[in-house]
């Protein structure tokens, strides 16, 4: 019977696995076809354990960043600004892709264009911050987030 109950256990262990745990994942930077208009960051934020709220996301690279949301108004994309951040679901996900949630890069460093990767540093309301390496697209790239 004892044999049971650690196997069992056991299995229970095993299926429950890790926590969810926040994180970003398949983030890219793609570069504007005017230079000196901005960029856009695209990327997928996995929700931890718990509900966040995502405030910002800056670059050393991007002297200003703004999160925006597209969505069409009458036959008509338009780009309005998320302020205050954007809540991620626990153990959700929120994607940010072309036509849809964005983060605009303004005034880019000429060195980013040459770079194969960009650090993106993701800053939460609970205090977390992510940094990760956004892979850098040229201006009609269809790699990364192309939906």
């Amino acid at each position: 019977m004892r044999q049971f109950i650690v196997f069992s256990l056991s299995l229970f262990i095993a299926a429950c696995g890790e926590p969810a745990k926040l994180a970003v994942e398949d983030a890219s930077v793609r570069m504007p076809a005017v230079p000196g208009n901005p960029g856009a960051a695209y990327f997928t934020v996995k929700g931890g354990p718990v509900t966040d709220r995502l405030m910002s996301v800056t670059s050393p690279v991007v002297i200003r960043t703004e999160m925006h949301d597209s969505v069409m108004k009458g036959g008509v994309m338009t780009m309005t600004p998320i302020n205050g951040g954007i809540d991620v679901p626990a153990n959700g996900s929120i994607e940010f892709a072309p036509r849809g949630k964005h983060v605009m890069l303004y005034d880019i460093e000429p060195k980013a264009v040459a770079a194969n990767t960009v650090a993106l540093t993701f800053t939460f309301a609970s205090g977390t911050k992510l940094e990760t390496q956004a892979k850098v697209m040229k201006a009609g790239d269809t790699g990364g987030h192309a939906h």
